[in-house]
């Protein structure tokens, strides 16, 4: 059995993965378990091939997603990223979510549109730019623990986010 997700779809591992091979190798495993194929097998075998379908499709999962890879990348590498207890992080960073948190209320008392739209693109600029950073921090200077702090904002970001797509349908909803 494979030791990790990466083993177990026979990828480099890495942060930066190949979306289209992940995907194939994803087909190829979940065809050789669907339950399906085990309809007249024994108990037994029906229950291993249904552990292993549930092992693929969350080792999918995981790897598919930029923010999901990263935080297991990082705990592959021994980093906890203590996500429940450890909120410290960047001065700069905290001044930027409290500017986007204003934004947002901003947003909501207006009911514009076009604030949702600055703030979510504002919102998505920043995510990229983790991504490439976090990218760098750990497929090219090992620093997992320097990954894991991005990580965390990065995780923030993506809260953030779905608040403000769900405000943003909110306001759609009372509009029409």
């Amino acid at each position: 059995m494979a030791e990790n997700y990466f083993q177990l779809f026979e990828l480099p591992q890495g942060f930066a993965i190949d979306a289209s091979a992940l995907e194939a190798r994803w087909r190829q495993m979940a065809a050789r378990v669907h339950p399906d194929r085990f309809a007249t097998a024994a108990p037994a075998e029906r229950r291993v091939a249904m552990q292993w379908a549930s092992t693929i499709n969350e080792g999918y999962r995981i790897l598919k997603s930029p923010l999901l890879r990263a935080r297991y990348l990082c705990e592959q590498a021994g980093c906890d990223l203590q996500t429940e207890s450890n909120t410290r992080m960047d001065g700069a960073f905290l001044m930027r979510q409290m500017e986007w948190r204003e934004a947002l209320d901003e947003a909501r008392e207006s009911a514009d549109p076009a604030q949702f739209e600055l703030l979510g693109n504002d919102i998505a600029r920043a995510r990229t730019e983790l991504e490439t950073t976090v990218e760098a921090l750990i497929d090219r200077q090992h620093d997992f623990s320097g990954a894991a702090g991005k990580v965390r904002e990065w995780m923030f970001i993506e809260k953030l986010a779905t608040e403000v797509q769900q405000a943003q349908h909110a306001l759609a909803d009372r509009q029409h």
